[in-house]
């Protein structure tokens, strides 16, 4: 697992792009509050989405007035990877 995976917010974000394909910034971030139950710091999640584009994980661009996020392949293979992962732990305690 890369580095950039092991925060539990930018797992997330990825998680939640698998799942949905494409998501604006604002609803990425409404998803995880919702989640989350709490706030989040726009500040901190726009960070969160920023370090997983320098990553080449996530991949923006800009519709009309809203940025647009997906999973890039490589990021797509890593959140597969850690489901894989996870999905073995949770078996093998069984």
């Amino acid at each position: 697992m890369t580095k950039w995976l092991r925060s539990g917010r930018r797992r997330d974000i990825c998680f939640l792009l698998a799942a949905d394909g494409e998501l604006r910034g604002q609803q990425l971030k409404s998803r995880l509050e919702s989640h989350y139950d709490d706030r989040l710091e726009p500040k901190s999640f726009y960070g969160s989405l920023s370090a997983l584009v320098d990553a080449g994980i996530v991949e923006k661009r800009t519709e009309g007035l809203h940025d647009v996020y997906t999973l890039t392949d490589g990021g797509e293979r890593r959140v597969r990877d850690h489901y894989d992962w996870v999905r073995d732990c949770l078996e093998d305690g069984d």
